[in-house]
């Protein structure tokens, strides 16, 4: 079940701020990963657990790791010297891709969830919601690899925590909001709460089932989805205040 597109028809802001951070992702992307191939640039300024545990830079040699999905092997790059504070990874690695799906599927959903956030908390609102989950999430992921006792030198990067938490946003803001979905062959119209619901309960189930394994798996950092949708949950309205809260009707 993939969304596809809402409903905008009570828009009234023009979402630059969102435009823009979709725009610093694919530039991110492009210009800086070099569409995924500058490894040096990419284990530099992702996170990694223990640089954050630790407050320091560790670089380790390239070596030979098996896919537990895939079962197969290949070369990892090994950490490289992150030359600026390694607490900025927190933040670089939020417009950082593993490739081009982990970059299409977080823009989709940016791009259809975010714009209702902006338009209700304004611009400069809506991007430090957006950071501050964002940032928040990879700590709940730091947290729940040290605390299952996972692997603290795997590196983290993607926007995934920052929309999560934005859709931890939409739901509480706009949980009867119409979706429209694609399943199977056809699309489908639901309210958000079910759509969005149905996401965060399969990164629950999935979170669970990594517990005492670390807390990612198959590429995949369960806990910054689900640390970032429940501080969205928690911040939007925080956010909101005084702002340009809209749910539905009047202004307030």
């Amino acid at each position: 079940m993939i969304p596809i597109a809402d409903d905008n028809s009570d828009r009234t802001l023009t979402p630059v701020v969102n435009y823009l951070l979709v725009a610093a992702n694919i530039a991110v992307f492009v210009l800086l990963q070099g569409m995924g191939t500058n490894d040096r640039f990419t284990y530099a300024f992702s996170t990694v657990p223990m640089e954050i545990v630790t407050g320091k830079d560790v670089v380790t040699p390239a070596h030979r790791v098996v896919d537990p999905v895939s079962g197969r092997s290949f070369v990892q790059p090994g950490l490289q010297p992150t030359p600026v504070s390694v607490y900025l990874t927190l933040l670089v690695s939020m417009f950082m891709h593993g490739g081009l799906a982990h970059l299409a599927g977080n823009m989709l959903y940016l791009g259809i969830f975010g714009d209702n956030i902006e338009n209700s908390l304004g611009h400069g609102r809506y991007l430090a919601f957006y950071l501050v989950c964002g940032v928040l999430a990879s700590l709940a992921h730091v947290f729940t690899t040290v605390a299952t006792q996972g692997n603290t030198l795997v590196p983290s990067l993607g926007a995934s925590g920052a929309i999560s938490g934005v859709l931890g946003g939409y739901m509480l803001l706009f949980p009867g909001r119409r979706v429209r979905v694609l399943m199977g062959m056809g699309t489908a119209e639901m309210p958000a709460w079910v759509s969005i619901g149905m996401w965060f309960v399969f990164q629950v189930v999935a979170g669970v089932g990594l517990l005492g394994g670390g807390s990612q798996a198959g590429g995949v950092a369960y806990a910054a989805h689900v640390g970032g949708f429940i501080v969205g949950l928690i911040l939007v309205k925080r956010f909101a205040a005084g702002g340009r809260t809209r749910t539905g009707g009047r202004r307030r």
